[in-house]
């Protein structure tokens, strides 16, 4: 997801594409570019009736005629103020539009991406991108583009009224341009390649905090708080050096403009006023009034075009960081057009291959059918393969080589969401989002009430457990479900998936880490969930298993042995009798 930064002051490229998200707004765009314009004329236009007041009324002392021209720019003043509230006020109003549909197009891409993009992608990294990526690019219209496009049309309509003035003056004034100038383009490129080092920190910060933070239960277990503590000092001190590097910039561009201007102003005042005082024609005591002001008009957009530059070019990295996730081909493919509901739920996989990296099967050449109604388990050790075989079934993943069907139907002709539907998955380690435990259950699904759910309960015989809890359903469980105990955010996922009604059942090591009290309670819950639905059943221990119709033993990615419990207890030295008798001197509890 990365994106090679360059010095240029923008790339069209890009930009374009982001103006695609300003095309719905278009007449708020033009209305900001025409506030832009006019803000322009009318802020010079009062200097300007300042030069003729002091030359036309105040040095020929004519009070009325001061009194009109007082008049006058007030009512100037009134037109810019009125322009410069609508620029600002729809200026942000476009930036907060464009962002809100790009990070609603960013977040659509995010959630539809292969479980391999985010088993590669650091969650603070794509936290970044969602939040503080997107919030930069709203800048890009609130305070970079229509700013410098409003202080570029100024400084021309200020240079233009200088030339017209007097070209002595104007001189003055344009032999100190060039070094604000340089200096501003030389000030814009460093700041580019800063503020790309501030956003790589500040993704890499998020990253570090929200791990800890998620794992402190771990940091704290291992008395690995010094160590961490001592790794985020690290952290923290290249994104204190990121930042201060754009601070050392902006300290040193700053006094420089500061000092241009007023040398530039002394310069005018010095020559003006050696003009006046010989009474040489051209120049006037107005003049000089007129020339101190667009001075600091002229000087004063090209030291904030430098910092709006800054601003532009910060967005235009954070433009490229969430293209750049968007633009990742990262979907899995979904063209089928059947619908999985009321499937039987017959399951077959032939000659299957599947691996994470290349040359690397984790999956190899396996082959095995599942009837409709029928309960399978999967055992073997650890990376064995049981669990990808899962992924592959729900299409986290596609496989490399072979066919997997459901109902006799390859599952890439059924829709993706329709075939995922009729899968539930109950897996060791369950997510529950920080809302009440209803929600957590129905995710959100309005058709399931508190009856359905509570009826649910009652038939996989949970039910005690939720009225035991204050509130019932309503009882907020907090991020992870941090107030519930292991055992009881699994038979939270029970629940989950009993609730869907399913054609299959996925079981993965769901009883591998709990008490005896909760594992009675989810056998009893797993036979009826399992009643009449065919089920996969990855499990640890054997004594989970032993009513499957059958059982695949797996190692190294194939399938070893199959059969019934008794079975494969009868293959003299077999992995099956190997795995229990292996469990039998852990203290396991293994029924023969």
């Amino acid at each position: 997801m990365s994106s090679k930064v360059t010095g240029s002051i923008l790339d069209v490229s890009l930009f374009k594409r982001l103006l695609r998200y300003v095309k719905p707004y278009r007449f708020t765009f033009l209305f900001v570019l025409i506030a832009a314009i006019l803000l322009s004329v009318f802020s010079t236009f009062n200097p300007y009736l300042l030069k003729i007041t002091v030359d036309d009324y105040i040095t020929l002392k004519d009070y009325d005629g001061m009194l009109v021209f007082i008049g006058i720019m007030a009512a100037v003043l009134f037109f810019e103020v009125f322009f410069q509230f609508s620029f600002i006020y729809y200026a942000n109003w476009l930036g907060q539009r464009v962002v809100y549909d790009l990070r609603k197009d960013l977040f659509g891409r995010m959630i539809g991406f292969r479980k391999t993009f985010f088993d590669l992608s650091a969650v603070g990294r794509l936290v970044t991108r969602a939040v503080n990526d997107i919030e930069t690019i709203a800048s890009i219209f609130s305070q970079g583009l229509f700013m410098i496009i409003a202080d570029v049309l100024k400084m021309l309509v200020v240079i233009v009224v200088m030339l017209s003035v007097s070209w002595q003056l104007s001189l003055i004034v344009f032999a100190v341009l060039p070094v604000i100038l340089i200096a501003t383009r030389k000030f814009q490129k460093a700041m580019k390649f800063a503020f790309d080092e501030v956003r790589t920190q500040v993704a890499n910060l998020n990253t570090f905090v929200q791990e800890r933070i998620s794992g402190m239960q771990i940091v704290q277990l291992f008395v690995r708080e010094q160590k961490e503590y001592a790794s985020f000092q690290q952290i923290n001190e290249k994104h204190k050096k990121a930042w201060l590097k754009t601070v050392w910039y902006n300290s040193i561009f700053f006094p420089i403009a500061e000092l241009s201007t007023s040398i530039t102003i002394g310069l005018v005042v010095w020559y003006g006023g050696l003009r006046v005082i010989a009474e040489e024609n051209g120049i006037t005591l107005g003049a000089i009034f007129l020339f101190i002001q667009l001075t600091q008009m002229l000087f004063r957009p090209l030291r904030q075009i430098a910092d709006k530059f800054n601003t532009l070019q910060m967005g235009m990295v954070a433009v490229q960081r969430v293209f750049a996730v968007m633009d990742t081909d990262s979907h899995i493919a979904d063209e089928g057009d059947l619908n999985a509901e009321q499937l039987k739920g017959e399951i077959s996989f032939q000659n299957v291959v599947f691996s994470y990296k290349e040359n690397e099967p984790v999956i190899n050449d396996i082959s095995f059918d599942v009837h409709a109604g029928e309960t399978i388990a999967i055992v073997g050790a650890t990376g064995a393969g049981k669990s990808t075989i899962i992924n592959l079934l729900s299409r986290f993943y596609d496989i490399n080589q072979g066919v997997i069907s459901v109902d006799g139907n390859n599952i890439k002709s059924y829709k993706l969401s329709s075939l995922r539907n009729a899968i539930a998955v109950v897996l060791q380690d369950v997510f529950l989002f920080a809302d009440t435990i209803y929600n957590n259950i129905t995710l959100w699904d309005s058709e399931i009430s508190e009856e359905d759910v509570m009826l649910a309960a009652k038939h996989i015989g949970i039910d005690r457990f939720i009225s035991k809890l204050p509130g019932k359903l309503q009882y907020d469980v907090k991020e992870r479900g941090a107030m519930l105990s292991g055992g009881q955010r699994q038979l939270i996922a029970f629940l989950r998936a009993y609730v869907t009604n399913p054609s299959i059942l996925v079981l993965d090591e769901a009883t591998s880490s709990v008490d005896g009290e909760t594992e009675e309670l989810i056998q009893i819950a797993t036979d009826r969930l399992t009643k009449d639905k065919t089920a996969i059943i990855i499990a640890h221990r054997l004594a989970t298993i032993q009513k499957a119709d059958r059982i695949i033993v797996m190692d190294q990615g194939k399938i070893v042995e199959m059969g019934t419990h008794e079975k494969l207890l009868k293959i003299d030295g077999g992995f099956y009798q190997n795995l229990q008798n292996a469990q039998l001197s852990k203290g396991q509890e293994v029924v023969n």
